[in-house]
């Protein structure tokens, strides 16, 4: 397994943040998510530094669904990033944080009448729209609020991204949007700048998620500044802002090779300008939203083994305390991840095993083949790289209660997330009685 952010070892046993994962897990229990508070904050900071240009503005926007909580919402606030959200409850959240409104950005294809009201009446700074119906839909709020709506249109210009097809996102057929090569489109965004209750400031596209090599987010630049162009002339408006989301690839196993930050950011905003200057195009801001990008090296979750299963045919079980509860990407779409055994972490790892949950589906395997170093119940299981994705998609199934999330930084930790309680998970529930 290979160490990242600010893990260590002590006397054979792994530390994150300066802490012993067999001190966490005796404090906050098992399972636990884990996050690297200050390998967060150096990767916020080096988007902030990265992404810069003299031609115009750049907003680094956190992209909360990755891992949303209020904890987390704070340290992108401090950090001096903006925030996109993709429901009324991460709204809720952000606001809760103390984000100013102006600096949220709110996405989803199919937002609710209430969730627009929601961000109409919290004056949220920008919504990105997705077709036709949700632009009446904010048209006819703001004009009963007698407002001005700042709007994206999400647009797709069919790039179609060197990733899962579930996280690919700008393909002709995608949920997400409407294609550049749509006459609707432009057409869409005609009556949109005529409406007098609607801003119309821009485009935006997000091509996929997990994305590894710099020219499909060249291609894209390229693509959506001759757009924008191909907007401004034949509409006859000025745009402001042209976002071009994000789907920055990340480290899991060493099958990916993830872009390096530092070379990677300064060569996209030269990309971008040269594109700007090839189209004769000009705007106020150009966007990136990192979610994963920023999370996901900073996020571990810690197991504790229970038996060790050898079956009559195929690699051996090593089995832990959660499962697809609290991890659904492998069942969800074939995510791979590394792991050792934290409480020996500088003992060989010689025999493969397959990490398998608890949850009642035969689906639910963490790993499918993994060398560890001769597991036994109760040691302690690291998964490194969880950050984003895992928190954020975490479920109550078979009852299982959801694990706490704790920060921890410089030798110290604090809770972001209680551990839900079995009281928790029948609060909402109604008895035959009531």
């Amino acid at each position: 397994m290979q160490l990242n952010g600010n893990m260590a070892t002590d006397d054979n046993m792994l530390t994150i943040g300066g802490i012993r994962a067999d001190k966490l897990i005796a404090a906050y229990g098992s399972p636990l998510y884990v996050i690297d508070q200050a390998d967060f904050e150096d990767r916020a900071q080096a988007f902030k530094q990265y992404f810069v240009s003299e031609k115009f503005k750049t907003h680094v926007i956190y992209a909360s669904k990755a891992f949303s909580n209020v904890y987390i919402s704070e340290l992108a606030k401090a950090a001096g990033l903006h925030i996109d959200v993709v429901s009324g409850g991460e709204l809720y959240t952000v606001l809760k944080a103390g984000y100013d409104p102006s600096q949220v950005y709110f996405h989803g294809n199919n937002k609710t009448p209430h969730e627009l009201a929601y961000a109409l009446d919290q004056g949220i700074g920008t919504i990105i729209v997705d077709n036709d119906y949700e632009y009446q839909l904010i048209s006819d709020l703001a004009k009963e609020r007698k407002m001005l709506a700042r709007v994206l249109l999400r647009v797709n210009p069919g790039i179609e991204a060197d990733t899962h097809k579930y996280i690919q996102t700008t393909k002709e057929d995608s949920k997400f949007g409407m294609s550049t090569t749509d006459p609707r489109t432009m057409a869409f965004i005609q009556a949109m700048a005529q409406d007098p209750a609607i801003d119309f400031a821009g485009v935006h596209c997000h091509i996929g998620s997990q994305v590894m090599k710099a020219g499909f987010f060249y291609e894209e630049a390229q693509a959506m500044i001759a757009f924008a162009k191909q907007v401004e002339s034949q509409c006859q408006i000025d745009l402001q802002e042209v976002n071009l989301g994000g789907g920055f690839g990340v480290y899991y196993t060493d099958k990916d090779q993830p872009l390096n930050l530092a070379e990677f950011l300064p060569a996209y905003i030269k990309e971008i300008e040269q594109a700007m200057v090839a189209n004769d195009f000009s705007c106020d801001i150009i966007s990136i939203e990192p979610g994963r990008s920023m999370i996901n090296d900073s996020g571990s979750t810690l197991y504790t083994l229970g038996a060790i299963k050898h079956p009559q045919m195929g690699l051996p079980f090593a089995f832990i305390d959660g499962g697809m509860s609290d991890n659904l990407r492998p069942a969800l779409y074939q995510a791979e991840y590394e792991a050792a055994i934290a409480n020996r972490i500088n003992e060989p790892a010689d025999q493969a095993f397959r990490v398998a949950g608890k949850c009642c589906e035969t689906g639910d395997i963490l790993i499918q083949e993994i060398k560890l170093a001769n597991p036994q119940p109760g040691d302690i299981l690291v998964v490194p790289r969880t950050g984003a994705y895992t928190f954020a998609m975490a479920s109550n199934y078979n009852r299982i209660e959801k694990p706490a999330v704790v920060f921890v930084k410089d030798g110290q930790s604090k809770v972001a997330v209680k551990r839900e309680t079995y009281a928790d998970m029948t609060r909402n529930d109604c008895s035959i009685k009531d």
